[in-house]
């Protein structure tokens, strides 16, 4: 075939032009016209300001929100965004900071967003106020992008385009993505689908072969951001095939190639194969395996009966278009009961899944008999837009591990505000008589979506405040009673946290967190054993579960049972700390077992390396056995951690002390002191004693960390204070069983007492730490030093 140079001119349009590459120009109304190019630019840059004024007006009373939901794990615990793990690991890991080549794995892939994650800790720390602004103000640059995309791509009236702008800014669905923290993904792919958008389509002429390279670079960070935002490359390619039609009809007419059929498959060369590469690369990220869900996170896809399967995942496909026409119904979690299942063609949503069908029937029939006219291109924009990124969340192509999920809205709802106001541009043109009646309905609009938007901004503000609006939302979420419990039992309201927890269990018999939840506020050891069996059996792998249940039969002394519930969840998870400490503490006492709480407590050392209790631990155990030395070793390790660790003080001081080392006494002293020197914040409840009156009194204010193994629930433990009398001051010094695996600092104040130390006679050795003391000006010795002291007599 030859290559043919002639001009071509769309049908239908007496106006079009050609442009260098040869894709017609979109017609020239009066609005744009070139001697009206000043005017138009400067009702442009209005139409911009208002689009930004208004995307950051909405989310003002969102920026004081706290930490909640998925923030949690995926900002606040991140060691990725917490800098505790090196930059390189941010692309190794997943969002939530598991490594990719972990079985339990996500495979959310989304290294860019963690990279701003973590650049707002590195600035500001762990204050959400500005992770908020951050998300804000992508959101305003997502509103002012998408504006210019209905202007110079779709082809809107400047006005229509602001009113676009506008109405995505205010869009009630987007509260999740934005005022939630987490979904920053949303936002930041969105921002860069845009411009990836603006690079290949938005100007005159076809793109060139570096506009088509630069949109596959920022369809690539796009994904990176959020997966996704790959489907920008195929609306790219669809929207590119739909102006270049008439080129690519004739060039198979006529059988010969013509030059603007050559540009349009080199461009589907590249980008096809930019997207190519970019799936083999995050399928390569899988490695293997992919992510696992259960039936509680989306309960159609594990159901055995296809129909039913078939008829959920179409009438999810309408419900969720219905959120983004009339946003009412708004929740942070659509699991476990929120939207039953479509069990037989009897059911009345089947209804509602024909008329969204039947339209979008008739918008595909319309966009694609638009190929040959060209008249409507918002309308095949604005479907692309609607449809294509909204596909990976479909379960069509891979399962997912929600029902539903606002913040996946986000992109998808660029095509539903588009198809709106393009046919409110239509309807402008036809009924000018009604032109106030329509502008009246879209002010009205526009004062819904941000009244609701603000609205819903307060519920995000407060982890109380997100659950109670889930619950008044979704009552039927066994998800958000379990959650409002949990929340309860935290503020210590036990009765109305049980009442949540059973009534979980009513909506959701198979619940196993509930079960193991609530197994730990029973009182008796029946009913907690009987709870946490249905844990195990609902969820055989439930590792807390198996971890309180060995707790139940070790107070009842059923020690073999409560050995191999533990031993069975050291095989669930092998860096279960917990389970290790426990089981070295029912070994210790039987014959023939030390050598085993040896190994299990210096295993405890090896996966907690930086945890002075469990240093301390496993050096009072090797002191026990008469390794003097080695447990000198984990003390001062210990020591070297937290210098005022009083387990590692102590123990450390009865080494010395059978050694005859007072010098050495001394200078864990000096340690004590120049510690609480440098340190000026202390801890909330502790006080500084001046006054040796005062000495005993402030014991009973001292809390001391709880003395036996509390139950695990699936969510940060309680933590039971326990008050020290003044005869009760040796005791501080006995080794206690930290439930929640953290080192609780005991710091106090000075107190004054006989230091016994001061009246030996002191060797040149050991006057300089005493000289230091004094320079220092710690006068009188600390109350810990003292119950050091107190131990040495």
């Amino acid at each position: 075939m030859k290559l043919s140079g002639e001009s071509l001119f769309s049908p239908g349009s007496s106006r079009c032009s050609r442009s260098p590459r040869g894709l017609p120009k979109a017609p020239l109304s009066r609005s744009t016209r070139p001697r009206d190019n000043k005017a138009s630019n400067s009702n442009s840059g209005r139409v911009y300001g208002v689009v930004g004024v208004v995307a950051l007006s909405c989310y003002l009373n969102g920026l004081t929100g706290e930490f909640v939901h998925d923030d949690i794990p995926a900002v606040t615990q991140n060691k990725d965004v917490l800098g505790l793990s090196p930059l390189s690991h941010v692309f190794r890991n997943d969002f939530w900071g598991t490594a990719m080549s972990d079985v339990n794995s996500h495979k959310s892939y989304r290294p860019l967003t963690t990279l701003t994650f973590r650049a707002n800790y590195q600035v500001s720390g762990l204050q959400p106020l500005w992770f908020h602004v951050c998300n804000v103000l992508l959101h305003a640059a997502a509103s002012l992008l998408f504006t210019r995309v209905c202007l110079a791509v779709a082809g809107l009236q400047p006005n229509f385009a602001g009113a676009a702008g506008i109405l995505f800014a205010a869009h009630p669905i987007h509260t999740e993505a934005v005022t939630g923290i987490v979904g920053r993904a949303d936002v930041l792919a969105c921002v860069f689908f845009l411009l990836s958008v603006l690079v290949y389509h938005g100007h005159s002429g076809g793109p060139g072969s570096v506009s088509v390279w630069m949109s596959a670079l920022l369809g690539g960070l796009s994904m990176l951001a959020k997966e996704t935002g790959i489907t920008v490359m195929l609306v790219n390619l669809t929207y590119d095939l739909y102006r270049s039609w008439h080129f690519i009809k004739r060039t198979v007419v006529e059988v010969r190639w013509n030059e603007e059929s050559v540009h349009f498959f080199r461009r589907a060369a590249k980008v096809l194969m930019s997207l190519s590469l970019l799936l083999v690369i995050r399928l390569t990220l899988h490695q293997g395996s992919l992510p696992k869900f259960s039936n509680q996170d989306n309960p159609a896809a594990f159901h055995p009966c296809q129909h039913v399967r078939f008829l959920t995942f179409c009438y999810l496909a309408a419900f969720n278009c219905w959120l983004l026409l009339c946003p009412a119904t708004l929740s942070h979690d659509w699991q476990m009961g929120s939207v039953p299942l479509l069990t037989s063609l009897s059911d009345s949503r089947n209804i509602a899944t024909c008329l969204f069908f039947g339209c979008c029937f008739l918008v595909a029939y319309r966009g694609i008999a638009d190929f040959e006219q060209q008249k409507h291109p918002p309308l095949l924009l604005g479907t692309l837009f609607l449809v294509l990124p909204f596909l990976p969340a479909a379960n069509l192509v891979v399962t997912v591990g929600f029902v539903v999920a606002e913040r996946v809205l986000y992109i998808p709802s660029l095509g539903m505000v588009l198809l709106l106001v393009y046919g409110a541009q239509l309807l402008w043109g036809v009924f000018l008589r009604q032109r106030s009646l329509l502008l009246c309905a879209g002010i009205l609009l526009l004062l819904v979506f941000c009244g609701r938007t603000v609205a819903r901004n307060r519920d995000w503000a407060s982890r109380q405040a997100l659950i109670r609006a889930g619950l008044k939302a979704l009552p039927r979420n066994a998800k958000l009673h379990y959650n409002f419990a949990n929340f309860l039992r935290d503020t210590g309201q036990l009765d109305l946290a049980t009442r949540h927890y059973r009534e979980a269990l009513r909506l959701w018999p198979t619940y196993a967190s509930a079960h193991n939840n609530l197994g730990t506020l029973m009182s008796g050891t029946d009913e907690a054993e009987s709870h946490f069996l249905a844990a195990i059996r609902y969820s055989p792998n439930h590792v807390n579960a198996h971890y309180n249940l060995g707790q139940v039969y070790r107070k009842v002394n059923r020690s073999e049972e409560a050995a191999r519930m533990l031993e069975r969840c050291v095989r669930l998870d092998a860096a279960y700390t917990p389970a290790y400490l426990l089981l070295a503490r029912l070994y210790q006492g039987q014959e023939g077992r030390g050598p085993a709480v040896g190994r299990l407590l210096r295993h405890v050392a090896r996966l907690q390396p930086n945890s002075p209790d469990h240093l301390a631990e496993l050096a009072a155990w090797l002191h026990e056995q008469g390794y003097n030395l080695e447990a000198f070793f984990y003390y001062n390790k210990a020591l070297r951690i937290n210098p005022t660790h009083t387990e590692a003080l102590l123990g450390a001081a009865k080494l010395l002390r059978a050694k005859g080392q007072y010098a050495r006494i001394h200078q864990f002293k000096y340690r004590v002191h120049s510690s609480r020197n440098r340190n000026t914040n202390l801890p909330v409840g502790v006080i500084t004693i001046h006054t040796e009156n005062n000495y005993y009194n402030s014991l009973n204010m001292e809390v001391t960390s709880r003395q036996e193994d509390k139950l695990c629930p699936n969510s940060k433990d309680d933590l039971q204070e326990v008050s020290v009398n003044a005869e009760d001051v040796p005791s501080m010094a006995d080794h206690r069983e930290q439930g929640s695996n953290k080192s609780r600092q005991t710091r106090c104040g000075t107190a004054a007492g006989n230091n016994r130390s001061r009246g030996r006679r002191s060797s040149p050795r050991n006057s300089r730490p005493q000289t230091a003391t004094r320079n220092i000006k710690v006068e009188p010795p600390s109350l810990l030093v003292q119950n050091l002291l107190e131990t040495l007599k």
